[in-house]
């Protein structure tokens, strides 16, 4: 395409955007709309083309379906679709979801039978979200989910974990097949690789049960032996079969710690108080290893957090963090959980 032809594209875009009433984010809605037609210019293949309708229609939907609660704090429980009603870790499932429900949590599932079932049912309809998949041989989306219609479909498998990821704080697996084994490993892989912030992940099992500690034997004698992974990438995971403690880990990674943000090398993270001149101090002798060069220092708000309006009355704290120290992170977020200034 010729650049008068790209010209005259976009203020044929552009016109659109005004007729439809778009003011906000219109160059994202544009490039948006521009792609769509660069897969006509590209002769995409009718499959392909279906695929990037279908998901861009799913994310469509399901951003309408968490927009109303975005400021609501959602955990995303994870377990087997096969799981009977009879079965200790429907209890289990069931227990841990209501009393995050009553602590004011949205309990986020995968809309179907089993624990996802149990899990929409203790959260009770107001405050549980489904994002249920369309399958050829699986039951229909729960019913706690679907009569309160707060629930979306998926076509596909991986709009459907973008949505189940991206909207939460907190994620709870419980024993399940290959698809929740997908799932919890594709949540480990963003933490590992920096690819999501640091969020609490928990691994409940029925009480006495031995699942989750048959994973971590695996990955103790076989993974980390092999060099495939890092000694503390298990850190970041409590592996649990109390529900009360699945609770306190995912409501207590959040008692003080707020958010981060990387200004180029510089690691910042956001506290809800302001931690002590001594508090700092001991910061530092514990975790002077994270550090590549300098010292964990409070700052002030810096200039892009100030033009971006990024939580910027929040007391924050600066580092230069070593690469690979993510389950490191992780300590130092409990410690800053811990600090007596934590109200």
């Amino acid at each position: 395409m010729s650049e008068l032809a790209q010209d005259e594209l976009k203020t044929a875009i552009d016109h659109l955007l005004d007729e439809t009433g778009i003011g906000l984010n219109r160059s994202l809605i544009r490039k948006i709309v521009r792609t769509g037609i660069q897969l006509g210019e590209d002769d995409t293949d009718r499959l392909n083309l279906k695929i990037a309708s279908a998901a861009l229609a799913e994310m469509r939907d399901a951003f309408r379906l968490f927009q109303p609660y975005a400021d609501v704090p959602k955990v995303t429980v994870f377990g087997s679709a096969r799981t009977q009603h009879d079965d200790p870790l429907y209890d289990q499932a069931r227990s841990v979801a209501a009393v995050l429900a009553e602590r004011g949590w949205m309990v986020v599932t995968g809309a179907g039978p089993g624990i996802m079932q149990a899990a929409a049912e203790g959260a009770g309809e107001k405050m549980a979200l489904g994002v249920s998949i369309r399958l050829p041989f699986e039951e229909k989306p729960s019913a706690v989910v679907a009569k309160d219609t707060q629930s979306v479909e998926m076509k596909y498998f991986f709009t459907r974990k973008l949505m189940l990821v991206k909207e939460s704080t907190g994620f709870i697996c419980l024993p399940g097949g290959f698809g929740t084994m997908d799932e919890m490993f594709e949540l480990l892989t963003l933490q590992q690789t920096g690819k999501a912030e640091p969020m609490p992940i928990v691994l409940l099992d029925e009480p006495g049960g031995r699942f989750w500690r048959g994973l971590e034997k695996f990955i103790v004698e076989t993974l980390i032996p092999a060099g495939v992974i890092s000694p503390d990438d298990l850190d970041r995971v409590l592996i649990t079969d109390s529900a009360e403690e699945a609770v306190a880990e995912i409501t207590g990674f959040w008692r003080n710690y707020d958010s981060l943000r990387w200004v180029d090398d510089v690691l910042v993270l956001r506290l809800k108080n302001m931690p002590t001149d001594a508090e700092v101090e001991r910061l530092n002798e514990e975790f002077s290893s994270l550090v590549t060069e300098g010292r964990i220092e409070l700052i002030d708000a810096l200039p892009v957090e100030v033009a971006d309006k990024d939580v910027v009355d929040l007391p924050r704290l600066a580092l230069r963090l070593r690469q690979r120290e993510v389950g490191g992170l992780y300590h130092l977020i409990g410690a800053l959980n811990s600090l007596p200034s934590a109200r």
